[in-house]
C-alpha cells in the first residue's frame, strides 16, 4: 500500500492523498508528505525531537492542526523534518514526538505557508483510512 500521492499540479497550491490503516499511520503519512514537499526527506536526519500534543473539535481540525504545527515548527524552530511518531491519538486528541535536523537549503523544498480547507476529506474505505489535503504554496 502506498503511503501518499500527489493529486494535482496547480501553482498555487499541492494537493495530496495520504493513507493508512488506521489514524496513527494516516496522521504519520500525512506528515510524510507534507515534509516531502517541505525538504527532501530522504537526506534529512532525526537527531532533534520535539514532542507535540493537539486537539481538534473533529479529527478534520486535528489534522489540520496537526500539519500546521509542523509548519509553525520549520519556521519557528529553522528545523526540517524526517520522522513521526504518533505516540496517542484519538478522534479529536494527537500526541506525538517529531524528529528533524536544522534547514539547510540544499535539502530545502517548497516553502508550505499553510493547510486549507480546500478539498479537505477524511475518511474510511472498508479497512484504509484516506485523507486528503491540500496545502497552500
Amino acid at each position: 500500500m502506498e503511503k501518499y500521492k500527489f493529486i494535482e499540479d496547480l501553482t498555487s497550491d499541492v494537493l495530496f492523498e495520504a493513507y493508512g490503516k488506521n489514524l496513527k499511520e494516516l496522521f504519520e503519512n500525512s506528515a510524510i508528505a507534507l515534509s516531502s514537499v517541505i525538504c527532501d526527506i530522504k537526506k534529512v536526519g532525526g537527531e532533534k525531537s520535539f514532542d507535540v500534543e493537539l486537539k481538534g473539535d473533529s479529527t478534520e481540525e486535528l489534522m489540520i492542526n496537526w500539519l500546521q504545527e509542523i509548519i509553525a515548527l520549520v519556521d519557528t524552530e529553522e528545523m526540517f523534518f524526517s520522522r513521526f511518531n504518533i505516540i496517542k491519538i484519538s478522534e479529536n486528541y494527537l500526541k506525538a514526538n517529531i524528529y528533524g535536523e536544522p534547514i539547510s537549503p540544499e535539502k530545502a523544498g517548497i516553502v508550505v505557508k499553510g493547510v486549507t480547507y480546500y478539498k479537505l476529506k477524511l475518511e474510511k474505505i472498508k479497512d484504509v483510512y484516506k485523507a486528503t489535503i491540500s496545502l497552500d504554496i
